[in-house]
């Protein structure tokens, strides 16, 4: 049985998320500056920071960012990855249990991690630490499954070799729940097109970066990377195969 715990989940992935996973568009932080008044003054808690993809989108606008992450893994992976910006904070905590002080921060981030917290305590949480009209924002790599033969073989392989795939993809990320999220103001969406190209190696991190796909001495792991392989050759163009990616931003003020 597949570790079901989002905690320890990634322990053994950390490196495979930092070098497979996309990063985030720079439109957000345009949009947030156009519409939530974003300056670099902000103070920024992203929560379930993960390896810092999300986090460095805000430090380079220089912002102040706080990573609160609860896997040492990941958390080690982004404070070497981040160590060059003097205004990154790391910090070990849940979305559950956020290690800030009441009313410190002007925004919350959170990206593709959603999913895995609970919703009613993140809430009560998230209220505590933001300031008045502070702004959540949350970000969602939304990969594309049949927009190209491509996505379609490897949206089959995750299928046939997924341990538990069926049961975390869709888990505490659906509209009802960010409404009830949010409260009665609700929120904005903006959705952007992002793009990833990979290598064969590239595509092998990003596959072993999911939680739910077997790793190596595992069951079924020689069969997954066989038929890896044969994606990669049947459909890599030029050395590399695409990944297409909505990227979707929910954006407001809790109430």
């Amino acid at each position: 049985m597949k570790e079901f715990n989002p905690t320890k989940r990634f322990s053994k992935r950390a490196l495979y998320y930092s070098k497979g996973r996309p990063g985030y568009p720079e439109e957000i932080v345009f949009l947030l500056k156009s519409e939530c008044s974003l300056t670099p003054f902000c103070v920024i808690a992203d929560i379930g920071s993960g390896t810092g993809l999300l986090s460095e989108l805000f430090l380079k606008n220089g912002n102040t960012v706080f990573g609160v992450e609860p896997n040492e893994d990941m958390r080690r992976i982004a404070e070497k990855r981040l160590g060059g910006y003097p205004n990154f904070i790391s910090l070990e905590g849940t979305a559950e249990a956020i290690p800030l002080k009441d009313r410190s921060v002007d925004f919350i981030t959170v990206g593709h991690a959603f999913h895995w917290f609970s919703v009613d305590k993140s809430r009560t949480e998230f209220l505590r630490i933001l300031r008045p009209d502070g702004w959540v924002v949350i970000v969602w790599n939304q990969r594309r499954t049949d927009s190209t033969p491509f996505l379609r073989a490897y949206e089959g392989l995750l299928l046939r070799f997924g341990t538990d795939y069926a049961k975390v993809n869709p888990l505490n990320f659906n509209d009802s729940v960010l409404y009830s999220f949010f409260g009665r103001y609700g929120f904005k969406l903006r959705v952007f097109k992002n793009l990833q190209a990979l290598d064969f190696e590239g595509l092998k991190n990003r596959l072993l970066s999911s939680s739910y796909v077997p790793m190596e001495g595992s069951l079924g792991y020689d069969n997954m990377m066989r038929e890896l392989e044969a994606i990669f050759y049947q459909h890599s163009e030029n050395g590399k195969v695409i990944f297409e990616y909505d990227t979707k931003v929910y954006y407001g003020k809790l109430t």
